[in-house]
């Protein structure tokens, strides 16, 4: 059975950015629903017992034709948010440091060039989807709950949530403003661990 993450933060912690209402529903609603449907679709079906969350998600065509969709929706929320939750600090901002700054330097020539580029692709997602930072410094996005992974990609650096659950009760339908303030909670500690793997 795939299980809720606890959160490695309050839920208030980043209040300054992403408040406490927000967090909690998001984490323990929307997160949680993504969970226990995921359980639901899996539960009694012998020939994926075992498999890891990544090994679901990586694999779709593995998986029976009955639960594929539940288990793409599901497990790629479940996959995207457990990996959401450590993108964010309350000690986060700021820019990165060491390999991580140098080859996002490399790319985009600045920091902010990246962060120019990050934020525009977020905002031009149409509807519910994500926004990823790839190893090989490539910024995507992905509709809905997909994530790179299923796409037999490798697994991102960093992502944004820009679903209108991840904002809305703050910044209402001001996708702009959430985006400026999600870079004021970056982990890049993180970010820069996932990079040396």
């Amino acid at each position: 059975m795939f299980k809720l993450p606890n959160l490695p933060y309050d839920y208030d912690a980043l209040g300054k950015y992403i408040s406490k209402d927000i967090m909690y529903l998001h984490h323990s609603k929307h997160h949680q629903s993504y969970v226990d449907k995921l359980n639901a679709a899996v539960t009694g079906v012998s020939d994926i017992q075992g498999k890891s969350l990544e090994g679901l998600i990586s694999d779709l065509d593995a998986i029976p034709a009955n639960i594929q969709t539940a288990v793409r929706n599901h497990g790629g929320g479940h996959y995207n948010h457990s990996l959401f939750w450590q993108w964010m600090s309350p000690d986060g901002g700021g820019e990165p440091s060491g390999d991580l700054a140098l080859v996002i330097i490399n790319k985009y020539g600045s920091f902010q060039a990246f962060v120019d580029e990050f934020s525009a692709k977020s905002l031009a997602v149409f509807g519910s989807g994500w926004v990823w930072l790839q190893p090989d410094m490539q910024i995507i996005s992905t509709a809905n709950q997909d994530t790179p992974i299923m796409q037999g990609l490798e697994a991102p650096l960093l992502g944004l949530d820009v679903w209108e659950h991840a904002y809305y009760l703050d910044y209402k339908n001001k996708r702009d403003d959430y985006i400026a303030a999600w870079w004021n909670v970056v982990n890049w500690d993180f970010v820069a661990s996932r990079l040396t793997k």
